[in-house]
């Protein structure tokens, strides 16, 4: 898969009130008992969304490592999709951890992408009892999933224009910091670029502290944009420190190398570099 999405579940408000009204839809026209969806993470797959006509089967908020779940099927095969009419006896889920725990039969599942085509998680519908799944089965719930694409990327859209206007936090004259958060597009660099060196001229900055705590890594991002800000700053005579380096940002520098040139000073936490610049927390008594 070309790229693994870390939002919060809860930032995919019109995905699943979609979902919900949907899900009616495809259980009545596939004779299920059960419609879900999941969203993929760095290592497991977790039930953004479900419709259970009788038992639950499949609560939402269910989380199973991403190499134990059907979904991992779902997404490998070249067709990405899984059809089976009975997952308990096919030769490729019958002895898999998600098989033992739904105890179901029949079962259809087919890939759930963005717009941009990068995979999101997974659509799929199962049922208690045997199910012999068509062809146009299988491209009606292609279908849905490409209405579904839809409101991902309007989710996504929402929360990357909240978080458009990054906040500047001035810690004290000639020191600020900036949390840079979510995935930062053309867009969103281009403004973040803007905002962060003319406020750095006109509040006369002389460290600025980048919080990377919260980035989603795009190679778009950390190959072009991160490093042209940093040395924009340089430029300008402002010391960029960089905190809050995940293990996903670090692992990206040492594959691409492209903080070589402008070699700034990295620090672990805020803390750290307001120590680093010379500031003390004095208690009062």
């Amino acid at each position: 898969m070309s790229e693994e999405y870390h939002y919060g579940s809860e930032q995919y408000y019109s995905l699943k009130s979609a979902a919900q009204k949907i899900f009616e839809v495809i259980t009545q026209r596939l004779d299920v008992q059960t419609t879900y969806i999941t969203m993929r993470d760095k290592n497991s797959m977790t039930v953004l969304s479900s419709l259970n006509k009788q038992e639950e089967i499949v609560p939402e908020g269910f989380t199973i490592d991403y190499e134990e779940s059907h979904c991992r099927l779902i997404i490998n095969d070249q067709d990405q999709i899984l059809r089976t009419n009975n997952l308990m006896e096919d030769k490729l889920t019958c002895e898999m951890e998600a098989s033992a725990l739904l105890e179901v039969k029949g079962y259809l599942g087919v890939t759930l992408k963005d717009l941009k085509g990068s995979v999101f998680g997974t659509l799929c519908v199962m049922d208690k009892e045997e199910k012999d799944f068509k062809e146009e089965d299988i491209e009606f719930l292609q279908t849905i999933a490409s209405v579904l694409s839809h409101m991902i990327d309007l989710d996504q859209t929402h929360y990357n224009m909240g978080l458009m206007n990054a906040p500047i936090i001035p810690i004290t004259d000639g020191v600020s910091v900036i949390p840079i958060q979510g995935i930062v597009d053309e867009e969103r660099a281009d403004k973040l670029m803007g905002d962060v060196l003319r406020y750095g001229k006109e509040q006369d900055i002389d460290y600025f502290v980048l919080d990377l705590s919260g980035l989603v890594v795009r190679d778009q991002f950390f190959s072009e944009m991160l490093p042209k800000l940093i040395h924009a700053l340089q430029v300008m005579g402002i010391e960029p420190m960089l905190t809050g380096i995940t293990p996903e940002i670090a692992q990206k520098e040492i594959e691409t190398n492209v903080l070589a040139k402008t070699k700034p000073k990295t620090v672990p936490n805020l803390q750290t570099a307001l120590s680093t610049i010379g500031f003390k927390l004095v208690e009062s008594h």
